[in-house]
């Protein structure tokens, strides 16, 4: 199979491709997964770029929209997790229980990975059954025991989530909570 990548490309087209990107060189480097001092020698005169970085550099020069689908929105609201499958960022949850606002962004396009599934704009009571799906159900036996052992005077899916990850023990989903 043959795809339409130039297979290296030269200091002037790496500066210009992240000149065209509107990226500092850091930002570069975090989004493609190398150093800075990297990126540097990349656009140094003489420095040529091969291989999958080249070949990455060459698709966001021309889907540079590809950026905002994996950029993380700036946290408007007080509380943010971050729904995991591994290491993976598959969905972004901003929360404001005061209000009962909720807003996220999915960065996975297969709805078995996303924290809503296919639903886009989840509702406060949506959120509220997904925290709960993370958790034991309340009516384990023995839930008290589990309470204690968390150290939770109650059962609140949100604190059990903070003490668990919410971590279950048929998959690899987890949650980052950040305050």
């Amino acid at each position: 199979m043959e795809f339409a990548l130039q297979k290296t490309l030269s200091s002037a087209e790496v500066k210009l491709i992240r000149q065209k990107l509107n990226l500092k060189q850091r930002e570069l480097a975090e989004f493609v997964n190398v150093s800075v001092k990297t990126v540097e020698y990349w656009e140094r005169n003489g420095g040529q770029v091969k291989g999958s970085a080249a070949a990455l550099l060459c698709i966001l020069r021309e889907r540079t929209g590809i950026l905002d689908e994996f950029q993380v929105p700036e946290k408007k609201l007080p509380v943010r997790l971050k729904y995991m499958y591994g290491e993976q960022l598959c969905t972004v949850i901003d929360v404001d229980d005061r209000t009962r606002q909720v807003r996220i962004k999915n960065f996975v396009t297969d709805p078995l990975f996303r924290a809503f599934g296919r639903t886009a704009e989840p509702t406060y009571e949506e959120y509220e059954e997904f925290l709960e799906s993370r958790c034991f159900p309340p009516t384990r036996d023995k839930m008290k025991i589990i309470l204690k052992e968390l150290n939770l005077p109650f059962y609140d899916p949100f604190m059990i989530i903070q003490k668990t990850q919410g971590r279950m023990a048929e998959d690899n989903f987890w949650i980052q909570i950040e305050r």
